[in-house]
Order: structure tokens, then C-alpha cells, then sequence
């Protein structure tokens, strides 16, 4: 009786990272500005408090290959994150790209920022033939199956999300400040001020309360403020102290010109 070895998993042997393409200088389209300051504002203020930051893998415009029977198939979102997977590939390399049959876990979120060029492809609007791989709107919602899945026109300023009810994306209602997401205890939503030194609408996380997470930078510009205004407060008690001082000086040297000693009790 012949004895097989047992089956082998994907993880073992289909492409690892190392071995798929992870840029490709003939692709068009390469990011504007705006395609590298809103997902970097995406990724410094996403910061779920329920994930600790070493389980946080966030991305923009990095190779996401999705599907084990065509591992040469890819889609480059504009920004996604995956929760519950080390932030570095095999917890010592930063990545080169994100596989899912090496990591074993799915995006959690997905954000495109929709240009004239990839706008149907974004919203599930184009056709493909059978041997065409499918569109970023397919892949998200039928292969990935990623929970939540945002778009932003930042020509109309307009956001719209949708969220995976039972097999299929459904429209999910901007209300407010944003959409929250229960699972992280964060909310998206438009954000006017000014980034990097542009004024505009801009995506952003918020808290519970409805506060902006704030950047880094922000948060040390928070902590000099602060320690100013300890030091103006300080500096306002020592010159209090100090007219005090010579307020008292004054009126012991009225009570010796009239020959009372102010030292005696």
C-alpha cells in the first residue's frame, strides 16, 4: 500500500513575498501629491485603542495579492489596514509587499481615493471578461472579503462607504461627523483644516467623543503649548511672589520709620 504525504498548505508552497514583484515602473498612474499626504494622515491617526500597535499593519499603494490559484494577481489599494497581524513580515522584515496566503489575515479596511482613471474600477461600475482578473471592487468584496470599504472624490469632496452584509457591499449612511466602526472604536470622517500646509477636506480618524486623533506632530505641538503655559504660569506665581516680597519689605520699612520693630512678635 503506497503511503502519500499529506497535502501541503498554500503558505508553503505558493509565492512567498520575496519572490513576487513588488513595484512596477511601467505602471501609469503614479501617485500625485494628494495620494501621498491623505494616506499618510490615514495612517498616523489610525490608532485603535483595542489593538496594541505591534498587531497593526497599515499600508498605501503596496502590492495586496489575494488569490492563491493566481498568485501573480495583485491589487494596490491607496490605503488599507489588517488588525491582529505583526507589523512586520514574519516579525522581522518590513514588507515588500502583503500576501494573504503568507499572512493568513484579511484587510480590515480598504480606502481608494477615486481619480478620472480608476473611478468604475473603484465603485464596481466596469466588465470584465472570465480571464480577466477581477476588478479592486470584486477583490474587496467577493475574494477579501475586507468588512469595511471606503472611497473618497476629492474633486466633489465626497465620501461614501460600504460595508459587507452577509455576501455583497451595501451603502452605508455618512451621518454626522463620519461613519464608526464599533470594532475598533474609531470613526472616519471629513476633517477641514489644514495638513502638510494645505488647507482643505481631508479623511481622518476620530474617537469616541468626536475628537481628531491627532498626529505626532500635532501632539508635540500639544506638549510645547503645554510646557509654555506651565512656564508662563510659573513665571506669573514667581512675580507674584515677588511683589509680595517687596510689599512686605515696604511696610516693615514704614513701621521702623515710626520706631516699631516688625521682626518682634
Amino acid at each position: 500500500m503506497y503511503q502519500t504525504d499529506p497535502p501541503r498548505s498554500p503558505k508553503e508552497v505558493l509565492p512567498t513575498m520575496y519572490d513576487l514583484k513588488s513595484e512596477d515602473p511601467e505602471e501609469p498612474g503614479l501617485p500625485d501629491e494628494f495620494h501621498d499626504l491623505q494616506p499618510e494622515l490615514l495612517r498616523l491617526t489610525f490608532r485603535p485603542a483595542n489593538y496594541p500597535a505591534d498587531q497593526i499593519f497599515v499600508a498605501s499603494d503596496l502590492n495586496l495579492y489575494y488569490d492563491p490559484r493566481h498568485p501573480q494577481w495583485y491589487k494596490r489599494p491607496d490605503w488599507f489596514a489588517v488588525l491582529g497581524v505583526s507589523r512586520l513580515y514574519e516579525q522581522q522584515d518590513l514588507r515588500l509587499s502583503y500576501v494573504t496566503w503568507q499572512e493568513g489575515v484579511n484587510p480590515f479596511v480598504v480606502v481608494e481615493l477615486l481619480s478620472p482613471g480608476t473611478e468604475k474600477e473603484d465603485l464596481g461600475q466596469t466588465l470584465r471578461e472570465v480571464n480577466q482578473a477581477p476588478t479592486k471592487w470584486e477583490v474587496y468584496e467577493q475574494i477579501l472579503r475586507v468588512p469595511y470599504y471606503f472611497v473618497f472624490n476629492r474633486y466633489t469632496d465626497e465620501l461614501q462607504a460600504f460595508g459587507l452584509v452577509t455576501s455583497r457591499y451595501q451603502a452605508l449612511p455618512i451621518e454626522g461627523q463620519g461613519l464608526w466602526l464599533e470594532e475598533v472604536q474609531l470613526g472616519l470622517g471629513l476633517w477641514q483644516g489644514s495638513y502638510q500646509g494645505i488647507e482643505r477636506l481631508w479623511l481622518r480618524w476620530y474617537d469616541a467623543v468626536g475628537a481628531w486623533i491627532a498626529t505626532p506632530a500635532e501632539l508635540a505641538e500639544q506638549e510645547r503649548q503645554r510646557t509654555e503655559q506651565e512656564r508662563q504660569r510659573a513665571e506669573q506665581e514667581r512675580q507674584r511672589a515677588e511683589q509680595e516680597h517687596q510689599r512686605a519689605e515696604q511696610l516693615a520699612a514704614r513701621l521702623r520709620a515710626l520706631g516699631i520693630d516688625p521682626d518682634l512678635p
